[in-house]
């Protein structure tokens, strides 16, 4: 049973239904693992995960995948969720991420124009236990952590600095106005090098850059228009029926935007359309950029058109409803845990499937494993506590986690060995795809 939404209550009552669920899931409790009480392999949930997905990329994800143990885990949502499920649940209900973990936080243009760095990555998004995504994250700075060069001591260490800045914050935030809460700037950012280094890259992705790294002339005349460069597989140009289909989805995107983004939205005309491979857990999936020209060629815009299936949390958690949209599940979940979000972000559809609408690489930058070498993944280990910790009390009760949490190291040391247990299983699972691949097993 999860915690609801409630009317007002007196906070002193709130902290105390934190400080309740401590006896349905003790604190030192979240340090276990139980992977013998699977009910499903690693390799039936990721092939379950690929149906619907266009066939012919699902080779190409487990290649990625392949590669190493963090290209592994960030394509085994799925897995997780099934083993997270396994798990007591403290039945405190936060908007999760859904994919917490160290590449899936970025810098990003605010509607002001302003660089920010966030959590950046939403297609998990629900409604769920706020310490799945806290587990999460901490299986991906040990991973990150033995990437980076970092002994297995120093990156546990740096798991239990992300959980204990999270639970430092959320006391800080339990004592605040709620109004203040959900206004809370994060300052530090700038100062910390691998945030450093993804805002500086931030700087330099302007709509320019990206349209000269994506499209080309259609001829060597001097102002001949621009149309997508094909870079296959990762960059298709589509055309025909199906580039109508994909421009036709404007249409209900367009209607359900502000009206001021309408507004902004109908000075630019669409040019071109490409098939677009992204990221890892989400190869297969249909994707769609849309390049737009506004006031001359000088002018671009690019959306991406992502298609968004059910999170991989939905099947365990009994009290959620399959999202009538997932696309505005995505969208809306965002919302909920950033402090600000893409002016353009909205959802769509293409026959019956759903997608989320977001800008394509304006002004984004995000981090890279070797940026965490020595004393640089400790310090963003904190970060992401922090970003963490805003994006849950945005979207729960400051006070009930608070309360759970409690005032000392129990929590954050619990965490820390969470993490180098699913690290360690997850290096497992790794070895057990890449064998499946080598004997030719159907995945």
């Amino acid at each position: 049973m999860y915690v609801a939404a409630m009317h007002w209550t007196p906070p002193e009552e709130r902290r105390a239904l934190g400080q309740a669920r401590r006896k349905q899931v003790g604190r030192q409790q979240h340090s276990e693992l139980k992977p013998k009480a699977r009910r499903s392999s690693p390799i039936e949930l990721l092939a379950r995960s690929m149906r619907g997905r266009v066939s012919s990329f699902i080779k190409l994800k487990f290649e990625l995948m392949a590669q190493s143990p963090f290209g592994y885990f960030r394509g085994a949502a799925p897995v997780m969720a099934a083993d997270l499920a396994i798990l007591p649940s403290t039945g405190i209900v936060s908007q999760l991420c859904g994919d917490a973990h160290v590449r899936n936080l970025g810098a990003y243009a605010a509607p002001d124009g302003r660089l920010v760095f966030d959590i950046n990555d939403f297609d998990e998004t629900i409604r769920g236990p706020f310490e799945w995504d806290l587990k999460r994250m901490a299986a991906s700075i040990m991973l990150a952590g033995r990437a980076s060069g970092h002994k297995d001591a120093a990156a546990r260490q740096a798991v239990e600095k992300c959980i204990g800045r999270y639970c430092g914050l959320m006391r800080t935030f339990a004592a605040m106005p709620a109004l203040e809460v959900a206004r809370f700037q994060v300052h530090r950012l700038g100062g910390v090098q691998p945030v450093h280094e993804a805002l500086v890259k931030a700087e330099r992705a302007i709509p320019q850059h990206t349209l000269e790294q994506l499209t080309e002339p259609t001829s060597a005349k001097p102002g001949a228009p621009r149309r997508f460069k094909e870079a296959k597989p990762s960059l298709t140009r589509v055309t025909g029926a199906q580039a109508a289909a994909v421009l036709a989805s404007l249409a209900p995107y367009r209607q359900m935007l502000e009206p001021q983004r309408q507004h902004l939205l109908s000075f630019y005309r669409p040019v071109d359309v490409a098939f677009k491979v992204v990221g890892t857990g989400s190869v297969g999936l249909r994707d769609y950029c849309v390049y737009f020209e506004g006031n001359g060629p000088g002018d671009a815009l690019f959306l991406q058109i992502k298609e968004e299936p059910a999170s991989a949390y939905t099947a365990y958690l009994p009290d959620a409803h399959p999202a009538a949209h997932n696309g505005q599940r995505v969208a809306e979940g965002q919302r909920a845990m950033q402090m600000q979000s893409d002016p353009f972000l909205g959802w769509t559809h293409i026959g019956a499937r759903q997608y989320l609408v977001r800008q394509l690489n304006d002004h984004k930058g995000s981090v890279e494993l070797e940026d965490l070498a020595g004393g640089a993944l400790e310090a963003y280990a904190e970060v992401c506590g922090e970003l963490l910790a805003r994006g849950h009390a945005r979207s729960s009760d400051p006070l009930v986690l608070a309360g759970y949490l409690g005032s000392g190291d129990t929590f954050s040391e619990a965490l820390g060995k969470f993490g180098a247990l699913y690290a360690d299983q997850t290096e497992k699972d790794w070895q057990e795809l890449r064998r499946s691949r080598k004997v030719g097993k159907k995945v």
